[in-house]
């Protein structure tokens, strides 16, 4: 009994983090790794030691890719990274301004904004949608690898 409380705890941590990396209100990979790291210690022995690493390894590697991959495809289409980083500082303004919705409508008017200094009014609506595409291409590779750590977790707790 004490263990299916456990996991089902740990299981709606996991989920709770899974939306957390959709919605970016939470950070869910950090939620996910830290829901494995108190499940593992809780059960404890190899087995859980083990799903704690390979489900780790996966949200790491998460971390990594979701930085690389959409960094070289704004880098193949001229999108400068200050860009983003303006975007992402009038992203976090706007989340405390307008909560929830303040996040995504103020990272794409940063990014806009910074396109429109940068190439002017034509082209700063094809280079903000370059960018919004990089953003979500970011969030489907974290949510991706959280996925991976959450059926890495499951398979463990069926089997632990």
């Amino acid at each position: 009994m004490r263990v299916l409380l456990l996991d089902v705890l740990t299981g709606l941590a996991i989920a709770v983090g899974l939306v957390g990396i959709v919605v970016m209100v939470l950070p869910g990979s950090v939620l996910i790794l830290g829901a494995l790291l108190v499940w593992t210690v809780l059960v404890g022995g190899t087995a859980a030691w083990a799903v704690f690493a390979v489900a780790a390894t996966f949200l790491m590697a998460g971390q990594i890719v979701k930085y690389a991959v959409p960094s070289r495809r704004m880098k193949d289409v001229g999108v400068p990274g200050s860009t983003l980083l303006v975007g992402s500082l009038l992203g976090i303004v706007g989340f405390f301004v307008i909560p929830v919705v303040g996040l995504p409508l103020g990272f794409v008017g940063g990014v806009y904004v910074a396109e429109l200094a940068r190439v002017g009014g034509r082209d700063a609506w094809t280079t903000t949608m370059h960018a919004l595409r990089a953003a979500g291409l970011s969030i489907a590779i974290e949510l991706a690898f959280g996925m991976l750590a959450a059926l890495t977790w499951a398979v463990g707790a069926v089997a632990t």
